[in-house]
This record gives C-alpha cells, sequence and structure tokens, in this order.
C-alpha cells in the first residue's frame, strides 16, 4: 500500500501546484485589468483548471487516506 500513498502524495501536490497556479494567474489578472469585463473573462478562464486542479488534490488525499486504512 505504500505505492497508493506516494502516488496519492504526488496526485496531491500536482493539484496544490496547480491551485497556486491559478491562484497567481487571477491576480495577475487582477493587477493588468482595465475593466471588469476583462477580469471577468480572465477568471472564466481560469475556474475549470481551479476546479480541475481542486479535484485532483481530492483524489490525492483520498488515495493516501485509502493506503493509510489498508495499509
Amino acid at each position: 500500500m505504500d505505492m497508493l500513498i506516494w502516488a496519492g502524495t504526488v496526485v496531491s501536490v500536482v493539484g496544490l501546484v496547480g491551485l497556486v497556479w491559478c491562484i497567481l494567474k487571477v491576480a495577475k489578472a487582477k493587477k493588468a485589468s482595465q475593466t471588469d469585463e476583462e477580469l471577468r473573462a480572465a477568471i472564466q478562464k481560469v475556474v475549470p483548471l481551479n476546479l480541475g486542479a481542486l479535484f485532483l488534490s481530492v483524489i490525492g488525499l483520498m488515495m493516501v487516506i485509502v493506503g493509510i486504512f489498508l495499509g
């Protein structure tokens, strides 16, 4: 079960990196945008990536917990 724990850790870290990237992308768009509509368009592009990164992080944490319970 050690492989499941380590695989879950890797998946969770990839999700966390994705979340940090989304935060930085929105912060950059917030500084650069002139109008509310530009900011809204930038955020709409990032939302699916944010949800995907959150999903990866949750799945990774589930894998770690299952590996601990089975190990």
